[in-house]
């Protein structure tokens, strides 16, 4: 059905014109996911009862009642954001059938704004990975070619969106886990400031680095999805209440003597050519539309990886200690005493992957080795966000790779953990200080796998980069860029 291609704006304009029914969309969408998904293993479970809240919204076009924003717009979900009577496994056998109380407070604004949540999406369990093959279901395959990894840890939310087996989706980004996937996937991919969305119902990673955000097919849809899960929640005390912009109003300006600054060490040796190459092009482009082009230094850009890696997994090791199999979740049915309890639910609930961070993260932490690298990295990490803050007093948007590489073989680095940690070198160092950033597509590889550019933004101006962004878009659409 053509429809499913369809943009978000473009599917309530033909609601509003009473041209399609909402339960026509929904069905035919839950239709080809079942017949398209077997190969792509995007979703993890279908929301059945979908259709029945598409028939609530064919009646109120009936009537001609107003339309709230997202009203019969079916979005799915990554499966680390909590979903009232709907299952959150995180992609793991711990909480294979765990069903929340609750929603989550992002959750709870697509509702508000009409959304309809069409399923929860296949993810690295507990969004440990670059890739989507750690989860405990089985791998999602890239829709450009099955071979490939679609990139994680949301590597089912950017599946599903680039084969409109949605219209969009939410994931949540600790090191690049949105935008590395939208890269890979061919979609735009937001990773909001810190602190701009709450993170209440999102089952914690790292707690200082973790951030909900929208994939989308375009940047226009993004900018609608952003408006409505931003915002305070006292919920969540690391959310900031700072006004939110209407951010679809900023798209189409100008971008005149806007300076973007192109940071030296983001493009080092071993980055793809075609990667750099269309990179190079854009930024011609964006030239031509009148930005400035500076050359600018990240001196501690090098040290993001090793930081990360070190805090992400300290922050990961104390909150997946609840996962024990006391209150909720898997329990191991062969054990004589609390302990063994807990050691056997953790071993046989937990993958491989799971296991070996909380393993790192528990060795950073441990006396004797707190100073030497936890503390470390903490110091190292204001280094970094030091870097970005001094950078953007000269320009006010940098343009970096999303990846250095286009989607790798499935099992091409699932037995080299370093090599596939290499994969989010370009993304990491935005979630160590809390930035904005954005994956927006810009073509693809001779060999047809897409390749994506990211926008870094100051704190709190998402509003820049997707007006980059969709300058970007709308000159590759008019093919003014090849």
């Amino acid at each position: 059905m053509e429809t499913l291609k369809l943009s978000i704006w473009q599917l309530r304009e033909l609601y509003k014109k009473k041209e399609v029914k909402p339960s026509e969309v929904v069905m035919s969408l839950i239709e080809e996911i079942y017949k398209k998904d077997k190969e792509i293993h995007s979703y993890l479970y279908i929301n059945e009862k979908a259709i029945e809240q598409a028939k609530k919204v064919d009646e109120k076009i009936a009537k001609s009642e107003n339309l709230r924003e997202l009203e019969g717009i079916p979005i799915s979900i990554k499966d680390n954001i909590c979903t009232k009577e709907i299952p959150t496994t995180c992609a793991s056998k711990i909480l294979q059938n765990f069903i929340p109380p609750y929603d989550a407070t992002v959750i709870e604004r697509l509702k508000n704004a009409g959304a309809i949540i069409i399923g929860k999406t296949n993810m690295d369990e507990f969004a440990f990975g670059s890739s989507t093959e750690n989860s405990a279901f089985g791998p999602t395959k890239n829709p450009f070619d099955l071979n490939r990894v679609p990139g994680g840890s949301s590597g089912g939310s950017t599946a599903s969106v680039a084969s409109n087996l949605c219209f969009a989706s939410l994931g949540s980004d600790t090191g690049g886990s949105i935008r590395q996937p939208s890269a890979f996937c061919g979609v735009v991919g937001m990773k909001p400031t810190y602190g701009r969305v709450s993170r209440y119902g999102l089952v914690a990673f790292a707690s200082s680095l973790d951030q909900i955000g929208p994939i989308t097919k375009n940047v226009r849809d993004n900018t609608i999805l952003l408006k409505i899960i931003s915002g305070k929640d006292k919920k969540d005390s690391t959310s900031v209440n700072i006004e939110v912009p209407d951010y679809e109003k900023h798209l189409g300006e100008e971008i005149k003597n806007l300076k973007i600054g192109v940071p030296k060490e983001y493009f080092i040796e071993g980055i793809d050519r075609e990667i750099k190459e269309k990179i190079f092009k854009v930024l011609k482009l964006l030239e031509k539309e009148g930005a400035i082009i500076e050359e600018i230094t990240l001196p501690h850009t090098s040290y993001g990886i090793a930081t990360y890696y070190i805090i992400a997994t300290a922050e990961a090791s104390s909150n997946l200690a609840r996962f024990d199999g006391v209150k909720y979740g898997y329990r191991s049915k062969n054990y004589k005493n609390l302990f063994e309890m807990y050691t056997k639910t953790r071993g046989e609930g937990f993958g491989e992957e799971v296991k070996r961070r909380i393993i790192l993260g528990t060795y950073v932490l441990s006396s004797g080795y707190y100073e030497a690298y936890y503390l470390k990295a903490q110091k190292v990490r204001t280094l970094i966000k030091k870097d970005f803050e001094l950078a953007f007093e000269k320009v006010d948007v940098i343009i970096t790779p999303t990846t250095p590489e286009l989607p790798f073989k499935i099992g091409e680095k699932k037995d080299d953990p370093l090599k596939m940690y290499l994969s989010d070198i370009f993304t990491v160092n935005v979630n160590l200080s809390g930035l904005p950033a954005i994956n927006i597509p810009i073509g693809f590889s001779l060999n047809k796998l897409p390749i994506g550019l990211q926008i870094i933004g100051n704190f709190f101006k998402e509003e820049e980069i997707l007006k980059v962004g969709y300058v970007i878009e709308k000159n590759i659409k008019e093919e003014k860029y090849e």
